[in-house]
């Protein structure tokens, strides 16, 4: 490995030939016996790339030419393609995302080698009904480059914020509020965020609009607790955007890390948005975590409730459980239903939720579910079924080693990270079986993929 290296610099312009896609959607191809990754590039192409990184263990390289185009390659991908995340697989036509997706799922199982990987079940991924203009919420950078104000994500790579109000793949209102917005602040000349002088004051915009009636909620991410001409703002926002029911603050002094901060204030309007998954409504706050897609979340749910095979009398342990979703989804099919989540705000619109539904057999507490998950077993409530559905880091071992010691005879696990899934299921399956996985197409044009788990205990 180390006489390759020295056979290749910064800039070496290489021929290739594409033999298959990473998890991020880029090419693969080698070169001496190194991977080289190349984003834009399918398999099937020679192209001709320049090298833009060099690792002990692979190189990158940048697309310059494609000499043999594949077919599965969609001729017109959007403008924005290549500049900002959230479209790196819209060059990929949608039925081979799909079969994209379902490998993802297979590769990631081959590279951790769970009990018996080679006899599960992967069945073909859920398509969704619609590729584009899917996503209810927008979370945009908003910054002044040149005098002018830009609204978007940033490009690949960097921190550039680049002007995305032209993105296929959010809804048509979300891009509307925002396309409104930009005049309003610019006429009230209200300080933008400069990253570099970590000065100014508005950072983010976020526009979440309900599938239930065309509004929206508006909130602005600011690096001071102060929001000059907040009057004049929402006296225009009200007058030009009726669709816009609830307008919030968030004060985010930080300059890295998450692109929300602790404290959330509503400024005018109702403080939650209203949504509705299958036959339950869900009231939303601002900062809330709610899945970006609520057609697929219909089916997800659907296909996690198939997966459970509830039964009225089961215990249920929602975990990592968010505004409660999916528990609330579940809950008039079943006993009872407990559930976990370690941010309290969302907490609180979890029980929220549950007296929005009228329901009386399921509760919502605070803690991380590792921590939780044995308080409830010590009080002599015995699971028979468990959801659990983690970020994208997957389980906490220490809640593995619980599942393994109570033993819940059914369990569905959701995942979004194909990788974090099949490392744990490495530790489930000495008490577990996988019956099937299930991919789901939650985020059409992206390489992201959700699974839906069936586990059974032997």
């Amino acid at each position: 490995m180390k006489k390759t290296q020295t056979k290749i610099a910064l800039g070496t312009k290489l021929r290739l030939e594409i033999k298959r896609m990473g998890i991020n959607g880029e090419g693969l191809a080698y070169y001496h016996k190194t991977i080289v990754f190349i984003p834009q590039a399918l398999p099937g192409e020679i192209v001709d790339c320049s090298i833009t990184a060099i690792n002990p263990k692979f190189y990158r390289a940048q697309l310059l030419k494609i000499i043999r185009t594949s077919k599965m390659r969609n001729p017109n991908p959007p403008q924005l393609f290549g500049q900002v995340g959230g479209l790196e697989l819209a060059h990929l036509r949608y039925p081979q995302q799909l079969k994209y997706k379902r490998l993802m799922v297979a590769e990631s199982l081959r590279h951790f080698r769970p009990e018996g990987y080679r006899n599960y079940l992967i069945k073909p991924t859920i398509k969704a009904q619609h590729h584009w203009h899917y996503r209810n919420k927008a979370q945009f950078q908003l910054r002044k480059i040149n005098g002018q104000l830009v609204c978007g994500l940033y490009q690949t790579g960097t921190t550039k914020v680049v002007d995305s109000l032209a993105i296929p793949t959010q809804r048509p209102l979300t891009l509307h509020i925002l396309k409104t917005l930009l005049p309003i602040i610019a006429k009230l000349d209200i300080p933008i965020f400069n990253s570099q002088e970590h000065s100014g004051i508005i950072k983010t915009l976020v526009v979440r609009e309900s599938s239930v009636a065309p509004q929206a909620q508006l909130t602005f991410i600011t690096n001071s607790r102060k929001l000059p001409h907040k009057s004049q703002l929402i006296a225009a926002i009200n007058q030009q955007l009726p669709q816009v029911i609830s307008i919030a603050q968030n004060f985010n002094p930080q300059n890295e890390g998450p692109i929300w901060g602790e404290t959330t204030t509503i400024l005018w309007g109702q403080d939650y948005l209203m949504e509705k998954i299958g036959n339950k409504t869900f009231q939303v706050s601002p900062a809330a975590f709610l899945q970006l897609n609520p057609e697929q979340t219909v089916k997800l749910y659907q296909v996690a409730q198939q997966a459970l095979d509830l039964q009225p009398t089961d215990i249920v342990v929602d975990a990592y459980a968010g505004v409660g979703t999916i528990g609330i989804s579940i809950a008039d099919k079943v006993k009872q239903v407990l559930g976990g989540e370690i941010i309290p705000a969302a907490v609180k619109d979890a029980n929220l939720n549950v007296q929005q539904n009228h329901l009386h057999n399921i509760h919502y507490q605070v803690g991380a579910i590792e921590d939780l998950y044995p308080q409830w077993l010590s009080q002599e409530i015995q699971p028979t079924a468990l959801i659990v559905d983690p970020p994208r880091s997957g389980l906490e071992k220490k809640f593995i080693n619980f599942i393994n010691q109570s033993q819940p005879a059914k369990m569905v696990y959701i995942s979004c990270n194909p990788s974090t899934l099949a490392r744990d299921l490495q530790l489930l399956t000495p008490t577990y079986q996988v019956k099937w996985l299930q991919p789901l197409d939650m985020f059409p044009q992206t390489p992201h993929v959700e699974v839906v788990v069936k586990l059974s205990k032997k």
